[in-house]
């Protein structure tokens, strides 16, 4: 289902039928805030239940992955904040392959501070080689060891792998579609629908959200189960004896 394509067939239409309103009662603009609004509500409950194929908006040309320069020496980088939550974290060698680091936190480190860890320079800079580990906070990726040129390719050389949220509408945009399944493209209408509802017909919020809850509940059912192409192993719990 496309936003606006002016042929009684689309979001903001499917609104208008829901709540009795037009372009004046329920202007466009508000319209499209709040399925924007209704839109990143959804990603945010579907990246927490996609499985191994993970979600990303088909309307995004690009892959969501990043690549930065590194710095000699430079521990700190920082990325957009717009990413909803980083996946991957990757150094390219002095051979040109790609290494991924893993991810540690402070809290594993309770009596030891990370830069303590790993050390420092007679400088107090921090100690530099093959950047293995990294450490997130905020906006920030804290690389450990600092990269080096005789260990890692600085041009390029940090890849970020990362969620992020939708392609968000605009009053101008006519045929484009969520990045959603057809079957639900519906549901944002529906969320966007209650606020007005709750204000001017709030004997139809019931009916309204039952809706929204059933559909819901079967697209987030559709993201955490996708990949049928991985097929699903039980294993034993193991049992601890005393």
């Amino acid at each position: 289902m496309q936003l606006n394509p002016g042929s009684s067939a689309g979001i903001l239409d499917e609104i208008d039928d829901l709540c009795d309103t037009d372009s004046t009662s329920y202007p466009t603009a508000d319209k499209v805030r709040r399925v924007n609004a209704s839109y990143e509500e959804l990603i945010g409950e579907i990246i927490n239940a996609d499985g191994v194929w993970q979600y990303d908006d088909t309307n995004l040309t690009d892959l969501p992955r990043g690549t930065g320069t590194l710095v000699e020496g430079q521990q700190t980088y920082s990325f957009a904040s717009e990413y909803l939550e980083v996946t991957m974290i990757e150094i390219k060698d002095v051979n040109g392959n790609w290494r991924r680091s893993k991810q540690i936190d402070h809290s594993d480190f309770a009596d030891i501070s990370l830069d303590e860890y790993f050390g420092v320079d007679s400088s107090g800079n921090p100690q530099k080689g093959f950047p293995y580990y990294y450490d997130i906070l905020g906006d920030t990726i804290f690389l450990y060891y600092a990269p080096t040129s005789t260990q890692v390719t600085l041009a390029s050389g940090l890849r970020v792998t990362f969620k992020r949220t939708a392609d968000l509408f605009t009053t101008a945009d006519t045929t484009q579609s969520p990045g959603l399944p057809s079957t639900h493209h519906v549901l944002l209408a529906y969320m966007a629908a209650q606020p007005y509802n709750m204000i001017y017909h709030p004997d139809r919020v019931p009916l309204v959200e039952k809706k929204i809850n059933e559909m819901r509940v079967s697209l987030l059912a559709h993201y955490s189960r996708r990949n049928k192409d991985m097929r699903k192993i039980m294993t034993p719990k193991p049992i601890l004896f005393r």
